[in-house]
């Protein structure tokens, strides 16, 4: 069974990769192995088409290939809340909650992750066009093919290629670390609007056809991040040891702090107003979700 992330070296979806390496998807009987496809709606094509069985990744983009959730359903939640961050160059001198700050400015964004910050800009009341902010993809660095796009937004800040990125909490973090960035906006932490919490968050989806096909595939995948969680809080360590065995030597010894940040946020469960707040924010963002019930986006736990 193959599972598809759209970004490894970062704390989004290491719940996932963390239940792969920590034998918890081996003990609900699943034999999953990890695969890399980037950005999130070639990862959610993948599963439409067949190529990977399980998608980790986040939530709202399972629309770019499955218009009104047909065909796809979330498993479970990695972790609650949308997690990305907005980091300026700290040269820029912004300060937390600063939004203006943007303003004449070049942001990093990965493709469907920068739907979350054009929400952010309109609540706020920017406006890209006027304002003069470019939010494009970073390029990955030549000489790394196999960078992630946090890690590579990151660098690029350092080279002052951009001025800012919205991305992941390793991104952030790297960047604050190396003295280069400021983060201006954490929204699962307080800053920006309350409804931004609920625009998006890291899931787990499989496709309708593969939860009839194996009824049990939901509850197993659920117990087995909500495994991961459990011990993932009772001994960070193993957050290190995961991160040695997959990540860049630098980014494997910050990963523990990262998760540790996490911890309160980390929650197999999909609630009710996480599918508001999500197909609210699909149709502000006018991505095909109509008015989906939660069942029609949340598979339960015997696959139906």
């Amino acid at each position: 069974m193959k599972l598809a992330v759209p970004d490894m070296v970062s704390n989004s979806y290491f719940p996932a990769l963390a239940a792969i390496e920590l034998g918890c998807f081996q003990e609900e009987g699943l034999d999953v192995e990890l695969e890399l496809i980037f950005p999130p709606n070639k990862a959610y094509e993948a599963l439409r088409d067949g190529e990977v069985d399980l998608v980790a990744a986040s939530a709202h983009a399972a629309l770019s290939a499955f218009p009104g959730w047909k065909g796809v359903k979330l498993i479970c939640a990695q972790a609650r809340g949308m997690y990305w961050f907005l980091v300026l160059h700290r040269d820029l001198a912004a300060k937390r909650g600063e939004i203006e700050a943007i303003k004449g400015r070049s942001i990093g964004a990965a493709p469907w992750v920068e739907l979350g910050l054009r929400r952010l800009l309109a609540e706020a009341g920017l406006d890209p066009e006027r304002d003069d902010i470019r939010i494009a993809p970073v390029p990955k660095l030549p000489a790394d093919p196999s960078l992630n796009f946090g890690v590579s937004a990151a660098r690029a800040l350092k080279e002052r290629r951009i001025d800012g990125f919205w991305a992941n909490g390793m991104a952030a973090e790297v960047a604050v670390r190396e003295s280069d960035g400021t983060v201006v906006l954490d929204i699962r932490r307080g800053d920006g609007p309350a409804a931004a919490f609920h625009y998006t968050f890291a899931s787990i989806a499989a496709t309708d056809r593969a939860l009839t096909g194996n009824p049990g595939l939901a509850g197993a995948v659920e117990r087995a991040i909500r495994r991961t969680h459990a011990l993932l809080r009772d001994d960070l360590t193993l957050a290190t040891k995961v991160g040695r065995k997959l990540f860049p030597a630098a980014e494997a010894e910050l990963i523990a702090e990262l998760i540790r940040r996490d911890l309160p946020f980390y929650d197999s469960s999909i609630s009710q107003d996480d599918v508001t707040g999500l197909n609210r924010f699909a149709r502000e963002m006018g991505l095909p979700s109509g008015e989906p019930a939660y069942r029609d986006v949340v598979a339960s736990g015997d696959g139906r």
